[in-house]
């Protein structure tokens, strides 16, 4: 059914519903570079979103439910035909999925729906999202990716959650929490893949010797001590014994990241924006413990080391590499894509340490949703031809 659907839309000239990655990221990037805008405006007293909940929930909920899962099912959408030797999701189907995530956004953000509806209308994607990616697994008997299953389900339930909490009238942190930790787990996993991966394949095209570090008992400690740091940090959040955990789990995810030798990737930004993006990843954790413990920048802030930081810059890194490579371009980053990594990189930034800097204070809000926005947005501008178009070798 899909092949058949994928082939008549190339027929039509309609590659965008060819694969998942074109519709998700596209859509995704386009938001991104909406919602951070229209949260400033909302933050700064120029606008007030009458939406379905209390503007704070709102930007919380749709960057991490909103955004950050429309990318993640860009890229599953992508990866799953090559982990499970199937055929993507195209055509109508791929309409179809896209459709209701609009439709969720659209609930989260706007007067029309009655609470419960916008409920219902928002839990049903990831849910789909994830009997999609477990009925993959299942059928190619992918058993190596079932970590990948659990995740995914979890971060649906963590959505459901989300309402179930707000919809009783209490504080939804715990949900919050809960989906961060999954993405933090999704990054150490998914990152300790790819970026190895990628950086060989630089290696040997640059003819650099250099033999990276095999996965072992130490990346599998790594990631088990962020799980357990995770739920712990779910459960008690202020707890000092979590401030140190987080702390242990930056230390050792750093080191991770030197066995990976990102210096040497310098030449090629899209290889080396993978290592910052994971960098990222770590100094998050370290600038959450020591927030924890009291002896850092306010936690809500550091939580944008993870958020802004991390999965931002990860997310385009992984955008801008795969939408080159599927659409039949050269892996390498132009002047426009290098704009676009140092904005979001400049924008997280700002976002983590620019309420602390006196000579900046309230602005920097400001200048951190414009950058980081802006980056996205360019994506949506720059990349969108591609996505958009067919591939080079067909044209």
């Amino acid at each position: 059914m899909s092949d058949a659907v994928s082939q008549n839309a190339h027929q039509q000239g309609l590659p965008f519903w060819s694969h998942g990655f074109r519709p998700f990221f596209f859509s995704a990037a386009l938001f991104a570079g909406i919602a951070i805008p229209v949260w400033v405006l909302m933050q700064t007293g120029t606008y007030d979103l009458e939406g379905t909940i209390p503007q704070r929930a709102w930007h919380i909920h749709e960057m991490i439910f909103g955004f950050l899962a429309c990318v993640m099912t860009g890229f599953l959408l992508t990866a799953l035909p090559n982990w499970t030797d199937s055929p993507p999701m195209s055509g109508v189907p791929l309409m179809g999925l896209l459709t209701v995530w609009v439709i969720g956004r659209l609930a989260m953000s706007l007067p029309w729906f009655s609470p419960l509806l916008s409920v219902l209308v928002d839990s049903v994607f990831l849910v789909v999202v994830a009997v999609i990616v477990w009925q993959k697994i299942m059928a190619a008997k992918a058993w190596d990716r079932l970590p990948m299953g659990v995740l995914i389900s979890l971060f649906a339930s963590a959505n459901v959650l989300f309402h179930v909490l707000w919809m009783s009238q209490t504080v939804v942190d715990v949900a919050v929490r809960m989906a961060l930790t999954i993405m933090m787990v999704l990054l150490a996993l998914i990152g300790g893949k790819i970026i190895p991966s990628f950086t060989e394949d630089f290696f040997a095209e640059k003819a650099v010797v250099k033999q990276l570090a095999a996965f072992s008992s130490f990346d599998g400690f790594s990631i088990l001590l962020l799980v357990v740091t995770g739920v712990a940090w779910m459960i008690a959040p202020e707890a000092t014994g979590v401030g140190y955990a987080f702390l242990s789990a930056g230390v050792l995810h750093l080191f991770r990241l030197t066995r990976w030798y990102g210096w040497l990737t310098a030449s090629e930004p899209l290889v080396l924006i993978l290592h910052i993006g994971y960098g990222w990843l770590a100094m998050s954790f370290l600038i959450l413990g020591t927030s924890i413990l009291g002896i850092g920048i306010d936690q809500e802030d550091a939580l944008h080391a993870l958020t802004a930081g991390a999965v931002g810059v990860m997310t385009l890194a992984v955008m801008t590499r795969a939408s080159l490579g599927h659409t039949g371009r050269a892996k390498h980053a132009g002047s426009l894509t290098l704009i676009i990594f140092l904005l979001v990189n400049v924008g997280a930034a700002l976002r983590v340490f620019g309420p602390s800097l006196e000579w900046l204070g309230d602005r920097s809000l400001v200048w951190a949703g414009g950058c980081w926005s802006g980056a996205y947005l360019l994506f949506a501008m720059g990349y969108g031809h591609m996505l958009f178009g067919k591939n080079l070798e067909e044209v």
